[in-house]
């Protein structure tokens, strides 16, 4: 896992969407398309808005969606379908997007993404890092042996209270117990991770992930065995880790 640290979150995101944006030139350069997965949440703001300029044969790209709140409906401002359609996929022409449907039956869900996502090998996924240290919505302990693709998960209070604070819910018992999630184990089959992580209120969960052991209690450690990993921080962000 290499560690990039800039000076700002504006900063951050340009520099993990140029790298990003050239992984997906490569495989469309190799292969004649390519893969993705992308994340949601305020630490992806930056690198979507600058992603979504950069020169991309977008029409040979597929797509994935990380995770989804179970029972909550896209016209709900916290919807992961309607953020993610209205910060990238409507700005670009994309061959599919994959979203996760939070509002079908969530076991039939998991296992059509699934059987979907076997078949499209993802060449570079973009994510972030929760408050707890969580990738997707696999929150401490995760699971980190399990080979589905994706599954059906329980999110624990300091997830839940992330959510809240960064105005998605009014109040910690409205946000959704459960979302499916892509595993650990599919995010970390990506050939290359693009982690972009801002803000002060990460930085203890980034000195976990960085300074402390691989281990479930902390999921971002998991990146320290991937081979193609960058961890962009800003300032903020990497405060603990000097």
């Amino acid at each position: 896992m290499e560690i990039i640290i800039s000076k700002s979150p504006e900063e951050l995101g340009r520099r993990a969407a140029e790298k990003g944006s050239r992984l997906i030139r490569e495989a469309i350069k190799l292969r004649g398309e390519a893969n993705i997965i992308l994340a949601t949440g305020a630490s992806q703001f930056q690198m979507l808005s600058v992603l979504i300029k950069e020169k991309i044969d977008w029409s040979v790209v597929t797509a994935f969606h990380l995770d989804e709140y179970i029972g909550l409906p896209e016209s709900h401002p916290a919807s992961f379908r309607k953020y993610l359609k209205e910060r990238f996929a409507d700005q670009v022409s994309l061959r599919k997007f994959n979203y996760v449907n939070g509002e079908a039956d969530p076991n039939q869900e998991c296992n059509r993404l699934g059987n979907l996502i076997r078949k499209h090998p993802i060449d570079v996924a973009f994510i972030g890092v929760g408050e707890n240290s969580h990738l997707a919505f696999n929150d401490p302990p995760a699971d980190f042996e399990t080979e589905e693709p994706y599954i059906i998960v329980k999110l624990d209070d300091n997830c839940k209270r992330q959510q809240m604070g960064e105005g998605w819910f009014p109040t910690l018992e409205s946000v959704p117990e459960k979302a499916i999630s892509m595993s650990i184990k599919q995010i970390m089959k990506s050939k290359a991770i693009i982690c972009s992580v801002p803000d002060l209120r990460k930085a203890d969960a980034i000195r976990k992930a960085v300074k402390g052991s691989v281990t479930p209690e902390v999921p971002a450690s998991v990146l320290h065995n991937h081979k193609a990993a960058w961890l962009y921080l800003d300032e903020d962000s990497a405060s603990l880790l000097i």
